[in-house]
């Protein structure tokens, strides 16, 4: 017989889960539920990135799970990475969810901004979408996003540059979280060379966004131009590297758009990429 401590645990877990399920339902009263808990902070922090009650929940999601993936692998330290800052609101969210993260996972979490704080470049060619993108858009106010950034570091710089030098510079913990916000095939595709570096700097599976993925009737994105042809490219092009469909997200009864916008890199190859961390009493009774 269960002692009552254990019972109530039972008990408590399924009343949870009875909650989480209605919000994790398709419905219009879903909907407004999640925006009224959003504005008034409703809840704990995992609660309301469960149900996607927090701005910017991709940003969540990715660092969140990259996280437990990092504390299961035995890293105390790991590295989030921002493709694209523009104007900086993206990453000082960011720095929202890895001090509420860092509050739940015991392991610390660097933040790295890339950008040319130039706005974007000139398109190369039909792939970078000149009808959707113009040169310039986006520039970055430098000092002023420095002054509000907490402890997000800024890599300023074209990123066949930067990102060249990146490991060499600053010695990063490894990688466990990317978000891709280039706009460009051009510019996504050089951003995916970073997976080529030395497996040490990477966790075995890394929980990556790429913003420009889905779009509207105007941007059109398909897979021969834009992040979808970098992507294609890239999977092309390694053997044992791949970026890959979360199938469990899109499969959920209620599907978020972005979740069609995150992608996990995998390293086959990579020397903890096949250790056990899933739970380890998986018997189930006859």
């Amino acid at each position: 017989m269960k002692e009552p401590s254990a019972r109530l645990r039972v008990t408590s877990r399924v009343k949870w889960e009875s909650v989480l399920n209605i919000f994790l339902q398709p419905s219009l009263v879903r909907s407004a539920l999640i925006g009224l808990i959003r504005k008034a902070h409703l809840g704990s922090y995992k609660f309301r990135l469960k149900i996607g009650a927090v701005e910017r929940p991709h940003y969540g999601y990715i660092v969140y799970n990259a996280a437990r993936l990092a504390q299961k692998l035995n890293h105390k330290r790991m590295s989030v990475l921002e493709f694209g800052v523009a104007g900086g609101r993206g990453l000082l969210n960011l720095e929202y969810h890895v001090r509420q993260i860092e509050a739940l996972v015991p392991i610390k979490i660097d933040i790295y901004g890339f950008d040319t704080g130039e706005g974007l470049p000139r398109p190369v060619d039909y792939r970078d979408l000149p009808y959707h993108w113009k040169e310039g858009f986006f520039k970055m106010d430098i000092p002023e996003l420095r002054s509000k950034l907490n402890f997000a570091k800024l890599v300023l710089g074209n990123v066949d540059v930067t990102a060249e030098r990146f490991f060499a510079e600053h010695e990063p913990a490894p990688i466990g979280a990317v978000i891709h916000d280039f706009d460009f095939y051009s510019s996504t595709a050089m951003a995916l060379k970073l997976f080529d570096e030395n497996e040490k700097y990477f966790l075995p599976r890394i929980y990556c966004y790429f913003d420009d993925t889905v779009g509207d009737e105007t941007s059109l994105y398909n897979d021969y131009t834009g992040q979808r042809l970098a992507i294609h490219e890239f999977n092309q092009a390694h053997e044992s590297k791949k970026l890959a469909v979360p199938y469990h997200l899109i499969s959920r009864k209620s599907v978020e758009s972005w979740y069609h916008q995150i992608f996990i890199y995998h390293d086959f190859k990579h020397r903890q990429y096949n250790e056990f961390i899933s739970e380890e009493n998986q018997q189930l009774p006859i």
